[in-house]
């Protein structure tokens, strides 16, 4: 039973969850300052969260049915590969394609069922964020070969999440939210394009065009990884300009060192693929690095976990400021 678990754990990507629950939390956060509805909020998590992983399960069935479909697709090479952790449980036979198809519609009933609540509890406009966020769930596998994966996660964790959280516990449409979502957003697309940056060159492999792999090279992909980390701390600033919340925001600054190490390891990584980043303290927590360095994997773990920290640490501080700044 408890090996199911895992597999199913696994199939989902749930370590990737973070990322929504991170981005939740502000907007919950902005709209509990609002007298939001504290249960709806709550509801909303759920309901991203369901589609979040639908949204994986189904991007690891199309990626497995594309991959095996390829003349020169083997089987071992791919299982030995550890960097390639994508569609693994598919390709080595521990769950089925039928499996797969119900672990994904599970997900996508439970997430519209919440979408029916929230829709009958609090009208309209609950219809247009789900229907657009279901809409990027369903063909996120297709935009990620069609170099719109880093749009279409920019869409769902910034005007879409932020946007239609706030609706459910306010009942109110705001632009204010729209605003707010950037900072966020910016770093939850780092994190993505990283995993992008460091698949360069699997993905022109497959066939997967991403925008990092529309430069000559990995060291020239970094350009974008400047731009959105610059943006990512320029975005709190039309915070304090439009004045949605005070300088109490700007606590996110804390985290530019994270940022800075990250570039740096990404840097390191164009030139020496396989070098390890020194860890910093405030690079942690960094979990299962013992099961990491038997698979040989901490060269893309670690600068995984480097991005992810940086998501998450960025985000509770900007919880910190808002909250701050309502006192």
């Amino acid at each position: 039973m408890l090996n199911k678990i895992l597999t199913i754990f696994e199939c989902s990507r749930i370590y990737s969850l973070p990322m929504t629950i991170m981005s939740w939390l502000v907007i919950f956060i902005f709209g509990l300052l609002d007298s939001g509805n504290i249960l709806y909020g709550f509801f909303a998590l759920f309901g991203i969260c369901f589609a979040h992983l639908a949204a994986n399960v189904l991007d690891d069935y199309f990626d497995y049915k594309s991959l095996i479909k390829q003349v020169n697709f083997d089987k071992k090479e791919y299982l030995q590969n550890t960097q390639k952790t994508k569609c693994r449980p598919l390709i080595a036979g521990v769950v089925t394609e039928p499996e797969i198809i119900l672990l994904a519609l599970v997900y996508l009933v439970l997430a519209g069922l919440i979408g029916l609540f929230l829709f009958l509890k609090c009208g309209t406009p609950v219809f247009y964020f789900a229907a657009a966020g279901g809409v990027i769930t369903l063909i996120y596998s297709f935009l990620s070969k069609i170099k719109l994966s880093e749009v279409a996660v920019a869409l769902a964790y910034g005007p879409i999440l932020y946007g239609g959280v706030y609706y459910v516990m306010t009942k109110t449409l705001s632009w204010e939210t729209f605003i707010l979502a950037l900072p966020t957003m910016f770093v939850t697309v780092i994190l993505l394009y990283i995993h992008t940056i460091m698949d360069y060159d699997f993905d022109i492999k497959e066939g997967h065009l991403t925008i990092a792999n529309s430069f000559d090279s990995q060291l020239d992909a970094l350009i974008v990884l400047k731009i959105l980390l610059i943006s990512a701390y320029v975005a709190p600033i039309l915070i304090c300009i439009f004045d949605i919340s005070d300088w109490q925001v700007l606590l996110v600054y804390l985290t530019i060192p994270l940022g800075v190490d990250l570039y740096k390891s990404l840097e390191e990584f164009s030139l020496a693929p396989e070098s390890v980043p020194a860890k910093k303290w405030y690079h942690f927590p960094m979990e299962n690095m013992k099961r990491i360095k038997q698979m040989g994997a901490e060269s893309f773990m670690i600068r995984m976990y480097q991005s992810r920290n940086l998501m998450i640490y960025f985000s509770v501080l900007l919880c910190v400021g808002l909250i701050l700044a309502n006192l």
